[in-house]
């Protein structure tokens, strides 16, 4: 049974740990360790479009921003989902463990499991624009 005087914190914390991450990753990391042409390179090298490059660093940035703000943030999670799929895809050749040559799957593997728990989850504490339950969406009642 889930603790509904501590749930919200637990799942606060998630969310703002998975949006930090995708700060890191899709501002940070991409565009200022790797540069969006280099990403860009990378991706065309995998023989993905360098255009998806772009969407893939604005939607890690616009994602984990929102995923820290609160706004929205189960549909934020459940958008970013697909981001991580491809990323465990293209890590799937070198293996299990992230410190592997090129980064094993293990890690955005992680992250598309935390990505769908918050947006089982929901926003948790502190969220300034709450989402919607998947149950009001669909006018059923949810057990919690």
């Amino acid at each position: 049974m889930i603790d509904t005087k501590t749930g919200p914190y637990a799942a606060f914390l998630l969310r703002v740990a998975l949006g930090v991450m995708f700060i890191a990753h899709g501002f940070y990391l991409k565009i200022f360790v790797f540069t969006l042409p280099g990403t860009a390179q990378f991706f065309e090298s995998l023989g993905l479009p360098a255009l998806l490059a772009y969407a893939t660093v604005i939607a890690e940035s616009l994602g984990g921003l929102l995923l820290v703000l609160g706004v929205q943030a189960r549909w934020a999670a459940a958008a970013l989902i697909p981001v991580l799929l491809g990323a465990s895809w293209v890590h799937a050749g070198n293996g299990w463990l992230f410190t592997n040559q090129g980064g094993g799957w293990e890690y955005p593997v992680f992250l598309t499991v935390a990505a769908g728990a918050v947006a089982l989850l929901g926003d948790g504490a502190y969220a300034l624009k709450p989402s919607r339950s998947l149950g009001e969406l669909s006018g059923a009642r949810v057990a919690a």
